[in-house]
Formats: C-alpha cells, structure tokens, sequence
C-alpha cells in the first residue's frame, strides 16, 4: 500500500510537470518531497514492529523481544477493515498506541477466529478459572488467539506488517 501511494505520487508529479512544459524550482521541490516521503516511509515499514498480539478473552497483550512479558493492554481498536486486511490499534494503560497491521495470508485457517476475537466485545472478569461473568459456572475458558508483527516464525500465528 505504502508503494502505491508513492507511485500515485509520482503520476502526479509527472502529469503536473507535462501541463507545465518546463522545470523550476516547484517541481524540484515536488520531486524532493516525493524522493524524502519515498525514504521515509522504506525507513518506517524496516522499523515496524515485530512481535505478536494476544487475546485470552478479556485483554489484549502485545509481545515482542522489547516486551517479553506481554503487558495487558487497556484497548484494541479495528481501524480499517478490507476483510483479508486489517489495521488495528492497541493502546496501553499510558495511552501509547501501537498500529499493526493484520494480515489473513499469514495464516487463513485461524482468519476468522481473529476476527472474531478482535470484535467481540470485553468479557466481564467471572469466577478463577472459568469464562464469563459472576455467576457462570461449568465453562470452559476459550483459547487465546494470537497475531504476529513483522515475519511469522511458527505456523499457527498471524503476521501483520503497517
């Protein structure tokens, strides 16, 4: 995505430079601008995170080497959807937000289960041990489901990429 909007750029640029028949300084400038954004955003998908996003079915845990204990997260926000794509934000008891981006090739037979889990709503904390809220008793708790940041290392996780 980040590719395409550099290269929609350099269509305009260009189609800006063929109504205008010569070069100045503006289009200098554009193409300045469109050289350092085209830097910018290859030195940001290099430094994305790498990591991985777990749910055990009240909060939203980020794991990565820089967070090996997998600090709870307060919230986790679906921005964008485009069903085999998804954008989340997770942001953490000191309001720092952290975007991935979620990916359905990485591993598609687990898609929907994340799905799922990244739409459902919190679950309100039951009695230890058990799923559900006060007063539920006999249920099982659910699996955890799980997200990777940057290259996939085991089969049974997600990657995402921003």
């Amino acid at each position: 995505m980040l590719a395409g909007l550099w290269f929609i750029g350099l269509l305009v640029l260009l189609l800006w430079y063929d109504t205008m028949r010569q070069v100045d300084w503006r289009i200098y400038s554009g193409a300045a601008a469109l050289g350092v954004a085209g830097v910018a955003a290859t030195i940001g998908w290099m430094n994305s995170p790498v990591g991985q996003i777990a749910w055990d079915g009240q909060f939203w845990r980020w794991e990565s080497t820089g967070y090996q204990t997998g600090v709870a997260q307060q919230q986790l926000s679906v921005i964008a959807d485009f069903q085999h794509l998804l954008l989340l934000r997770i942001e953490n008891q000191a309001h720092a937000s952290l975007w991935l981006w979620v990916e359905r090739k990485a591993f598609p037979a687990r898609w929907l289960d994340l799905r799922r889990a990244v739409y459902s709503p919190k679950r309100l904390p039951g009695p230890a041990g058990l799923a559900g809220g006060p007063g539920v008793t006999g249920v099982a708790q659910s699996p955890q489901a799980v997200a990777t940041s940057g290259t996939a290392h085991t089969a049974d996780l997600f990657s995402t990429k921003p």
